[in-house]
């Protein structure tokens, strides 16, 4: 009687033949995937190798920054009359509300900037304004969702977890994707705005929090009473090998070679993280561009310029320090999320007061940034994008507060590829709508963008998930010609 044939057995028995062959093929690719998990994917020569991504959390005003609107001015204090039926957030559709900052032009090309962001000024002859983004919600959680990983819903890879698994670090001793969060704590949904999802556990995003002690948690044993860095490494050398043979057991769930990379990522992050994220030889006049005092400062509990600008301006010089030696993709966050008193965007009561120090704070850095990157010869081939998850209302709530508005507010971008000096897709009389109703803009074409000038065709980036091939931009996006050099 023939004996049974286990799979496993007819899979070694039939090793030699083609089907073999194939298997070993499929095999292989399993593998390298597994060890790489990196696609190493360029459809086209790139013009930028590194992105920033400025995200202001709880919704930034453009209408008190960037979207300058005179119609505001001229009709303050009369009652709001959108022309049409509007379903507020809350109970933002008090009178019209003007900017409480003037407005004035910079640069060459005459773009109107309101006082709180005048830092940026000498930069905008670089910059790129979209004025027409729109998202799908007025909730703080899934919209912010949707500006991180392009999905409203959890589940899905933030966009620096793409970049990540499509091009790979360009430094072994430090992540492919670090996110700075705002000094105060997490944005609406916490790591889960940087996760991997289904893509490999690697590519998530490492956080550091520049300024606080320690900026990375568990990177050193906080107590050596009992510890010695001997028995520090035969501990690791013991744990690789019983992880391998465990990994063995188990092929095809990255979870523990990504735990296992980040172990290893950890030991060399121990000798490159601390040179990296030390600021003590950077000079004295680029400290005070940046607002950051050489000297620890303490503030006071409300919330105030000089505060914002020290931790904004830390994040922004930390971020050009990993990008110089390799890091490619560098998120930072301004504002955490709810609470009072406000230290977020989320400005419903008083927007001089939130806006003001948080805007001013976050124009320092970021116009620091732009200037040191361009110095160094950097801006060329790195790219900045600032965001929000939405806009709020050119009404007006409790009488200085502003609601949420999901239906039109702005983006920027900055550097490699990018032709400065220009502001598309211009917004209606009031800032609450596209002037051009059927051509927004959308994360989606942002993130095509981006992924553009790193040499990367949105539509032809996917990993099939749950029988379906996933891509950062959904089946969305288009390239933004208009805002290209």
């Amino acid at each position: 009687m023939q004996p049974y044939l286990s799979r496993r057995k007819w899979l070694e028995q039939s090793a030699g033949g083609f089907g073999g062959l194939a298997l070993g093929a499929m095999m292989q690719g399993e593998s390298l995937a597994r060890e790489e998990a990196v696609s190493q994917i360029i459809h086209h020569p790139p013009k930028v190798k590194r992105v920033v991504q400025l995200f202001m959390a709880g919704a930034a005003s453009s209408l008190d920054m960037f979207d300058f609107k005179p119609a505001l001015v001229k009709h303050h204090g009369e009652p709001s009359d959108f022309g049409e039926k509007v379903e507020a957030f809350q109970n933002g559709l008090g009178p019209w509300m003007k900017s409480p900052w003037e407005f004035q032009a910079y640069g060459e090309c005459g773009k109107q900037l309101s006082s709180i962001v005048s830092e940026l000024g000498s930069c905008v002859d670089d910059m790129a304004f979209v004025h027409n983004m729109i998202g799908k919600t007025g909730v703080h959680s899934s919209a912010t969702y949707l500006q991180a990983t392009g999905f409203q819903t959890p589940g899905f890879p933030g966009a620096g977890c793409w970049i990540s698994y499509a091009l790979g670090s360009e430094n072994e001793n430090l992540p492919t994707f670090v996110v700075l969060p705002d000094h105060r704590g997490f944005a609406s949904n916490g790591p889960k705005n940087w996760d991997s999802a289904f893509l490999p556990a690697l590519h998530q995003g490492t956080t550091i929090f520049p300024g606080t002690d320690p900026p990375i948690q568990d990177l050193f044993p906080q107590n050596r009473r009992f510890t010695t860095t001997q028995g520090d490494a035969e501990g690791q050398n013991l744990l690789e090998v019983l992880n391998r043979e465990h990994m063995n057991e188990r092929a095809g769930d990255s979870r523990l070679e990504a735990r296992i990379r980040s172990y290893e990522l950890a030991a060399k992050m121990q000798l490159a993280a601390p040179e990296a994220l030390d600021l003590r030889d950077e000079p004295s006049y680029l400290l005070e561009q940046y607002g950051v005092p050489e000297d620890p400062r303490e503030y006071p509990a409300e919330i105030n310029p000089e505060e914002e600008a020290e931790y904004f301006g830390r994040k922004c010089l930390v971020a050009r320090r990993l990008l110089e030696r390799g890091v490619r993709f560098v998120q930072i966050w301004s504002g955490n999320d709810n609470g009072f008193p406000r230290r977020n965007w989320d400005s419903h009561e008083n927007i001089k007061r939130d806006h003001g120090p948080l805007a001013s704070g976050m124009a320092r850095g970021a116009s620091a940034l732009i200037r040191d990157l361009k110095q160094r010869g950097m801006l060329e081939d790195t790219l900045i994008l600032w965001t929000t998850e939405f806009g709020r209302m050119p009404s007006s709530q409790g009488g200085s507060g502003r609601d949420h508005n999901p239906f039109c507010f702005t983006n920027w971008l900055c550097g490699g590829g990018i032709r400065g000096g220009v502001s598309v897709g211009p917004s209606d009389q009031w800032g609450f709508k596209p002037l051009d109703r059927e051509h927004p803009t959308t994360v989606y074409d942002i993130h095509a963008t981006i992924m553009h000038l790193l040499g990367i065709d949105h539509q032809r980036l996917t990993v099939r998930h749950n029988g379906i091939d996933r891509r950062l931009t959904d089946v969305h996006g288009r390239v933004m010609k208009e805002i290209l050099a």
